[in-house]
């Protein structure tokens, strides 16, 4: 066997160990990662109590986990529907920004409030402070641990 071809055959059992060598390395990671994010506990945002709600829907006394973004209203596409006849299609939606929920009036009839108050453009929402849609009324907790 002449020295060049040997070289060669040398060569590429080489790359091909190191090809493994990596591949397994980058399974490694990817499966301690996924480990790691397993163990990790699920962070919910907070979540919304219906204190009261004549129709029905949401059922009252239910408690909601809330995402960042999170639309309510009467339509069937909201993340909350709220089945009561002063509430518009679209009427509202809540987002968590930084550390802070923000709920926005999305033009709906008959206006979002806070404890009583009618919201105008964004508007902070505390955990305790009450959000009145139509006739149903929620009240914003942190999540539970």
């Amino acid at each position: 066997m002449d020295g060049y071809v040997l070289t060669i055959w040398v060569v590429r059992v080489l790359f091909l160990a190191l090809l493994y060598v990596f591949l397994f390395g980058v399974a490694r990671t990817l499966i301690r990662d996924l480990r790691a994010a397993a163990r990790e506990p699920v962070t919910d945002l907070g979540r919304l109590v219906v204190l009261a709600s004549p129709s029905g829907e949401p059922a009252q006394g239910s408690s909601i986990g809330l995402d960042a973004i999170t639309t309510l209203g009467r339509d069937v596409n909201n993340a909350i529907v709220v089945d009561d006849q002063f509430a518009s299609a679209q009427h509202a939606v809540l987002t968590f920004r930084g550390r802070t929920w923000y709920v926005e009036d999305l033009k709906s009839t008959n206006g979002t409030f806070v404890n009583g108050v009618q919201v105008e453009g964004a508007s902070p929402l505390g955990y305790g402070d009450e959000l009145q849609l139509g006739q149903v009324r929620m009240r914003l907790e942190r999540p539970r641990r």
